[in-house]
């Protein structure tokens, strides 16, 4: 959706109405994700994409009788459909997508949640997928505004509530409620999508592998922040662009800056003086992932440091040290990788193994 919006606003400013596909499911080896979105404008112009080529010219088609009647559809592609192979559909995932027709006036709060999409700002869209409730009908949810009705008041409150709770996590995916918002029935599903800020890097430590693990971090859409005490190497040109580059001791930064449970802490000062102080702080706080550089000898060394300060076997035991795979990495680039395997396999639940190794699904389902 993020990659999308320029051409959604221009439409909807222009009060052009547009065919809005959104992926609100998926099974197995589905190529995209929920939330994963095409749109089919004016002129039959097409942006976005819900699953990499498969699908894309027989939702262009959904998207256009969609913008014609106004009436929402939900559709679902799979290897099991008898049409799998006339659309594509052959690596044996299965997407379920909503279709809808966005206009001013039957989105009202749409001009709003694509101006919070791209300042950064939280919000989450609820939609009606299925169930006795306006199909296609959309709910913007911001932490202290709403806008938009699904249809019944008791609804609007209930998936409310539930919206704020995902945009605290970052979350997105189906909710099952009664027509009036009832929690103990499942007749109305509604798709909250939460678009949160990015998640945060923090590297400590402005040496060369500082620049590659920040360089793959904004790759994996992270905003990263690069912090030293020393003036001499934090500066913004030796980082890629659109990098933010801290002048302070690491301890003393981390400090006053907020975390969450998606933020990543990598620790690459490899020098007692910064990394003891700055992991003592950082195990205490919430985080996804804490690594820290340096050889085994150095790991010893610093738990030991740590444990002397205080720092108990709980709490050491979230550091990842030394971080990153095991890849055999040499350059800066080649340990960035790693880290950054590291990472994503932290995140997935993956092995780390090769998959020539393993057995069973390749993207096992998400939990409840």
């Amino acid at each position: 959706m993020r990659d999308i919006l320029p051409a959604l606003e221009r439409w909807y400013r222009a009060g052009v109405p547009f065919g809005l596909a959104t992926v609100v499911a998926v099974s197995r080896s589905a190529p995209r994700g929920p939330g994963a979105a095409m749109a089919v404008g004016p002129d039959d112009e097409v942006v976005g994409s819900v699953s990499g080529g498969c699908v894309e010219g027989a939702v262009f088609e959904l998207a256009q009788e969609v913008v014609a009647s106004g009436e929402s559809r939900l559709v679902t592609f799979g290897y099991s459909d008898e049409d799998a192979f006339a659309v594509g559909l052959t690596c044996g995932g299965e997407i379920t997508l909503l279709v809808r027709a966005v206009t001013p006036g039957s989105d009202p709060a749409f001009g709003r949640v694509a101006a919070s999409v791209a300042a950064g700002d939280p919000v989450t869209v609820a939609m009606v997928v299925d169930g006795p409730a306006p199909r296609g009908a959309a709910r913007a949810v911001w932490p202290d505004a709403v806008g938009g009705t699904l249809g019944a008041a008791g609804l609007d409150v209930a998936v409310t509530a539930d919206a704020r709770g995902e945009l605290a996590l970052g979350a997105s995916g189906l909710r099952h409620y009664g027509p009036h918002g009832e929690r103990r029935e499942d007749s109305v599903t509604v798709f909250l999508q939460s678009f949160a800020p990015p998640p945060r890097m923090l590297v400590f430590g402005a040496i060369d592998y500082a620049a590659a693990v920040a360089r793959v971090g904004a790759f994996l859409g992270y905003r990263v922040t690069v912090c030293d005490a020393r003036p001499v190497f934090a500066t913004p040109k030796r980082f890629p662009e659109g990098v933010e580059v801290v002048v302070d001791w690491p301890h003393r930064y981390l400090a006053a800056t907020g975390t969450d449970g998606r933020t990543v802490i990598c620790v690459l000062t490899h020098d007692p003086k910064f990394d003891v102080p700055l992991l003592e702080e950082a195990l205490r706080r919430p985080a996804a992932y804490i690594g820290a550089m340096g050889s085994r000898r150095t790991h010893d060394e610093r738990r030991e440091r740590l444990a002397e300060a205080g720092v108990t076997e709980t709490e050491l035991a979230r550091l990842r040290s030394p971080l990153g795979l095991d890849l055999g990495a040499r350059t800066p680039e080649e340990v960035a990788v790693s880290v950054a395997a590291e990472i994503v396999a932290l995140r997935w639940g993956g092995s780390g193994a090769p998959l020539t190794t393993t057995a069973g699904a390749i993207h096992p389902a998400a939990a409840p």
